[in-house]
């Protein structure tokens, strides 16, 4: 994704250098938890690009966090001291919540469904078109969109 002066998107996928994991993939069972831990190692190394500074600790990251019953800036204090996905899970666990086995099947079937005949629909449709997508009916969630958007999601 590239932004034009007026902050508005030009191009669909992002650098292939930058390595953020499909949101679809899990840490202990949980979506998108370690996406938003590669984004936070990123930002900490001044590798993430600059199109994602504004929502970090925002949108799926807030939701997520939330399911954990913990801080955001205090999991990035705790993702900079280093540690795997499961070890940092664990702690989020430990000094938030330990979701039970459904709510993290119904955590995960909220998120992989968003944008999908939901309130984040129009969101959707709108950051397709300006992706240049607006033609790609394959594309009916929010996690289809940031794979396609980042390339990992090849147009039918």
């Amino acid at each position: 994704m590239r932004l034009n002066r007026a902050g508005k998107r030009t191009h669909c996928f992002l650098m292939p250098t930058v390595n953020l994991r499909s949101p679809r993939e899990k840490v202990s069972g949980v979506f998108y938890f370690g996406r938003m831990l590669d984004k936070i190692r990123l930002h900490a190394n001044g590798e993430l690009p600059s199109e994602y500074h504004p929502n970090l600790g925002k949108g799926f990251d807030e939701k997520c966090v939330k399911l954990l019953g913990i801080n955001y800036d205090q999991l990035v204090d705790r993702v900079k001291q280093g540690g795997t996905d499961d070890e940092i899970l664990q702690w989020c666990f430990d000094n938030g919540r330990r979701p039970g086995e459904n709510d993290i099947y119904v955590w995960n079937e909220f998120m992989r469904k968003r944008g999908w005949n939901d309130e984040v629909s129009e969101i959707l449709e709108r950051r397709k078109k300006e992706a240049g997508m607006a033609d790609r009916s394959d594309i009916e969630t929010a996690f289809q969109f940031i794979d396609a958007d980042e390339g990992r999601l090849p147009k039918p």
